[in-house]
């Protein structure tokens, strides 16, 4: 690095430092707040650290607020619809990247007609299908609409079209059918585009809040952000530190998976630019 450089670089860094400090504040409020009593909030809502240190707001989330039917409820609807997504996006992307069939540029126009509307304008119609197969107030209600989306079948086939046919056409000449070529060589050579989808199905569903609310009409299908908006406005009193650790409980998850995959999640989005 030569003299002029290194200023601009420390610059550089800084900067980067302290937009990363300012997007953190707001969630490590949340965090020491968790452990806050009540009456700390009332007597210093400003202050950043408790008092003392307590994890009785976790112990009430739980115990008397049945968090752990919701978080469950979440659980089951994030797993199925990762897993849904990455499937169905998988075999939709690897067909209209490597296979010939009539009408396959009609069926990805569609796709990118399907990813560009707005979600408001599908709302309804979706609601009244959901209406018609009887799965109001079921989790099946809530992570139907989520199964395959159109942003995954999107990088799954940008992704396949990276690799080379004649890796494919080798196979077939060895006599692998098309369930093996699918399973056996171009799902183990899509981790990246695969841990994308993950993260982005799973955000998606588990913090998916609308569509919920809408759908579970009982406390028994409750999601946690469902939950946590209903809890805040069940009393005339919010009782603050349990709600930030409700909103903890929430976010954990989601961290815990990013740190895990983001590495294959930054190659995935390169991987979706390449045609």
């Amino acid at each position: 690095m030569n003299k002029t450089s290194r200023p601009a670089s420390i610059a550089l860094y800084a900067a980067v430092i302290a937009i990363v400090a300012l997007l953190l504040l707001p969630f490590v409020w949340v965090f020491f707040g968790s452990f806050k009593t009540q009456a700390e909030f009332m007597s210093d809502p400003g202050a950043w650290f408790p008092h003392t240190f307590q994890i009785q707001n976790y112990i009430d989330l739980f115990a008397e607020n049945g968090f752990g039917r919701y978080f469950v409820n979440s659980a089951i609807v994030s797993i199925v619809a990762v897993s849904a997504n990455v499937l169905f996006s998988s075999m939709a992307g690897y067909a209209l990247a490597k296979l010939e069939f009539r009408g396959k540029n009609l069926v990805f126009s569609a796709v990118i007609f399907a990813w560009i509307v707005p979600y408001v304008a599908i709302f309804v119609p979706q609601f009244l299908v959901v209406v018609q197969l009887g799965l109001v107030n079921t989790l099946a209600g809530i992570f139907a609409p989520l199964l395959v989306t159109p942003l995954s079948v999107f990088i799954m086939r940008q992704f396949a079209y990276s690799l080379p046919t004649e890796l494919l056409e080798a196979a077939r000449v060895d006599g692998a059918g098309e369930a093996r070529l699918f399973f056996g060589i171009f799902l183990p050579l899509s981790g990246p585009p695969v841990a994308t989808i993950a993260i982005l199905s799973f955000l998606g569903s588990w913090n998916s809040f609308l569509w919920p609310l809408i759908v579970a009409q009982s406390e028994d299908t409750f999601t946690l952000p469902v939950a946590l908006a209903v809890a805040s406005q069940a009393s005339n009193t919010t009782e603050f530190g349990i709600l930030l650790a409700g909103a903890v409980v929430v976010l954990l998850p989601v961290l815990i998976l990013f740190l895990f995959l983001q590495k294959y999640f930054i190659q995935g989005v390169a991987t979706a630019g390449i045609k």
